[in-house]
């Protein structure tokens, strides 16, 4: 009977462990992994605001019909009229653009630098444009060394200078 014991301690011994096991809280299985968010594209960069630029500044006495200088030139006589023109474009030529033009006249008096005129357009340009401004004295210039500096919006862009002789 011993043996029959000993069986009987066993498979109750093996019964055991397979309850134990089979009882066993299952082990939860790790969460899927959170997905990546989409990746979402930027907003695109608004454009640029368009701009104005002044391209060139060429000095005259006379225009033609459409407003540009018929002869350039860097040397006036005392009678002549002085016209600066400016040549201007926009970065986006379908846009509009506001702004404001200065030509500003001195004259060099030996080591002095005086103010002469000063003359001021504001403008809407759209592409390629021209303005000018027009400086005549009716007494006739001093003979000797000007120069003009043209800004846009405060901010001097270019400047030329001439001459009067007799």
């Amino acid at each position: 009977m011993n043996r029959t014991r000993l069986y009987q301690v066993l498979l109750v011994a093996a019964i055991g462990s397979v309850a134990i096991v089979g009882c066993k809280k299952k082990e939860e299985a790790a969460p899927a992994p959170t997905p990546a968010p989409a990746a979402v594209e930027p907003a695109p960069m608004p454009a640029p605001a368009a701009t104005a630029s002044v391209a060139s500044v060429d000095l005259g006495t006379t225009t033609g019909p459409d407003m540009k200088l018929t002869a350039t030139t860097m040397s006036f006589k005392p009678k002549d009229k002085f016209i600066v023109s400016v040549g201007t474009t926009t970065s986006d030529p379908a846009a509009s653009v506001a702004g404001k033009l200065t030509a500003k006249l001195t004259f060099a008096n030996g080591a002095e630098i005086m103010p002469v005129d000063e003359k001021t357009q504001d403008f809407n340009l759209a592409g390629p444009g021209t303005t000018n401004f027009e400086f005549s004295k009716p007494d006739g210039w001093p003979v000797g060394k000007y120069k003009v500096e043209v800004s846009l919006d405060g901010a001097v862009v270019q400047s030329k200078d001439f001459e009067v002789t007799k």
